[in-house]
């Protein structure tokens, strides 16, 4: 009864959301995933990064042709052009115009602030 092995089943990742054979107590499909989801566990609430899977659909990527500027949802060559395109990131059709936005469009950059040094304070020397 001890040495008895369970039988394998499918499981899915908690990190990636990959499906694999998980045999026992496995639960993550790779030790990246393992990693991952260990210092996901570690940091503090307010500084987790969203997550999202590890490749998003080629249909959900925004790319900008270098040269018109055109925006495509998913073609990686510009029509007009010829040229191959620079990827954006993750994004979708606007709902009102329907011209593709990338993701990186609507949310706001931020800027870590840094505090203003003190001056350095000349050291006087005693007796002066």
């Amino acid at each position: 009864m001890r040495n008895v092995t369970a039988p394998a089943s499918e499981r899915s990742c908690p990190s990636c959301g990959r499906t694999f054979i998980s045999d026992r107590r496995r639960i993550w499909c790779s030790d990246a995933c393992r990693q991952r989801g260990f210092r996901l566990r570690r940091q503090p609430a307010d500084e987790a990064p969203p997550l999202l899977p590890r490749r998003l659909h080629k249909n959900a990527i925004v790319y900008i042709c270098p040269e018109c500027e055109t925006r495509y949802l998913g073609a990686q060559r510009c029509e007009e052009c010829g040229v191959f395109c620079r990827r954006l990131g993750p994004g979708a059709p606007c709902p009102h115009c329907e011209e593709p936005v990338a993701l990186s469009d609507l949310v706001a950059t931020i800027t870590p602030v840094t505090p203003a040094l003190p001056h350095r304070l000349e050291l006087q020397e005693p007796g002066s």
